[in-house]
C-alpha cells in the first residue's frame, strides 16, 4: 500500500510578492509548510534576484496550472547598458564591455523587432535542458553552450525612461517562455552597447496581478494558524479564460467520477475547453460535446 501524503486537504491560489534572493521553489516550500497542505506548485518560475508575482497553487488549485500555460505575463525591468555578463543580468560576471550608450531615439527604433513573433536565445544560465541536463548545471561548470533559439511571442515592449546614460527602464509582456534577461541581452547587442538585466520585477500573470499579492512576511505572520486560509483565492481565479458552464445535478455528479456529464447552455461551442461548476464551485475542466461536458481533470472541492 503506497504511502500516503501527510498535510491538509486546502486548495487555492496564493498571490505572492516574491522578495529577491528565494528561489521559487523555496517559496513554494515555505508555503507548503505554513498552509500545511499535502500539494503545492507555482506557475511560472521567476529568477531568485527577481521579484514580484509568483502565483503559487495549493491543492486542487495545482490541477488548473496548466491552464495558464498560454497566459500573459508583464514585467518591468531596468537594463544596464556597456556590459555583458555570462548570467545576463547584474550576478553574473562581466565578459564585455563597450563605451556606447544609445539615445532614446536608437532604442525606440530598435524595439520593434523584438515585439511579435520572435525567435530567443535563452540565458546560459536558464532552465532549459541540454542532453538531459539543465543549461545552469553545464554553465556553472564553465562551459559556453549553443542553445537553440525559440519561439516567443512578445505582446509589448516599451521604453518607460531612461534615468541616466547607463540605464532603461522597460515594460515587458510576452507569452510562456520568455526570458527577460535575453532581451536586455539582444537589445544591447543590436544597439551595439552591450547590455544586461540590472532590476526585474514582475507584475502580472494572466487574471493575477501585483495589488492582490501578498508578502512572505505576511504568511509567516500567519503561518500555521486559522487565519491564513483567509489569504486564499478561489481554485476557479486561474480559470477565468475559459467558459464557464453551469452543471446540472446529476451532471456534476457523473463529472465528479470522471465520466461526460450534462451541462447546462453557456458561452461555448462543441469543441471548446471549457470549465463546470455546481453550487459555486468548479466540478472539472472538459470539452464541450452537445449538452456534455467531457473532463480531462475533475476537481475533489
Amino acid at each position: 500500500m503506497g504511502r500516503s501524503r501527510k498535510g491538509r486537504d486546502v486548495s487555492g491560489w496564493l498571490l505572492i510578492d516574491k522578495p529577491a534572493g528565494m528561489t521559487s521553489t523555496a517559496v513554494v516550500n515555505k508555503l507548503r509548510w505554513a498552509f500545511e497542505a499535502k500539494k503545492a506548485g507555482h506557475a511560472g518560475t521567476l529568477d531568485p534576484d527577481a521579484t514580484g508575482m509568483l502565483p503559487v497553487a495549493l491543492g486542487e488549485a495545482t490541477k488548473t496550472i496548466p491552464y495558464l500555460g498560454e497566459a500573459l505575463k508583464g514585467y518591468d525591468f531596468t537594463a544596464r547598458w556597456g556590459a555583458a555578463t555570462t548570467t545576463d543580468d547584474a550576478e553574473g560576471a562581466v565578459i564585455a564591455t563597450s563605451e556606447l550608450r544609445p539615445s532614446e531615439e536608437d532604442i525606440r527604433a530598435a524595439l520593434p523587432r523584438f515585439v511579435g513573433d520572435i525567435q530567443q536565445v535563452p540565458p546560459q544560465f536558464s532552465a532549459v535542458k541540454v542532453d538531459g541536463e539543465r543549461a545552469y548545471d553545464i554553465a556553472r561548470g564553465g562551459e559556453v553552450m549553443e542553445l537553440a533559439a525559440r519561439d516567443l511571442y512578445v505582446d509589448a515592449l516599451e521604453l518607460l525612461s531612461m534615468p541616466d546614460a547607463d540605464h532603461a527602464e522597460f515594460q515587458f509582456v510576452c507569452g510562456s517562455g520568455g526570458y527577460v534577461r535575453s532581451i536586455a541581452r539582444d537589445l544591447g547587442q543590436v544597439l551595439g552597447c552591450l547590455g544586461h538585466v540590472l532590476r526585474l520585477r514582475r507584475t502580472w500573470v494572466g487574471p493575477f496581478d501585483i495589488e492582490d499579492a501578498v508578502t512572505m512576511e505576511r504568511v509567516e505572520a500567519l503561518a500555521r494558524t486559522p487565519e491564513i486560509d483567509a489569504l486564499l483565492h478561489p481554485v476557479s481565479m486561474a480559470l477565468d479564460d475559459l467558459p464557464e458552464l453551469k452543471a446540472t445535478e446529476a451532471g456534476a455528479a457523473r463529472l465528479r467520477n470522471g465520466n461526460p456529464g450534462q451541462v447546462l447552455p453557456g458561452q461555448a461551442d462543441y469543441g471548446d475547453l471549457a470549465w463546470a461548476s455546481f453550487q459555486g464551485k468548479p466540478v472539472a475542466v472538459g470539452r464541450l460535446k452537445g449538452a456534455e461536458l467531457h473532463p480531462e481533470r475533475v476537481f475533489n472541492l
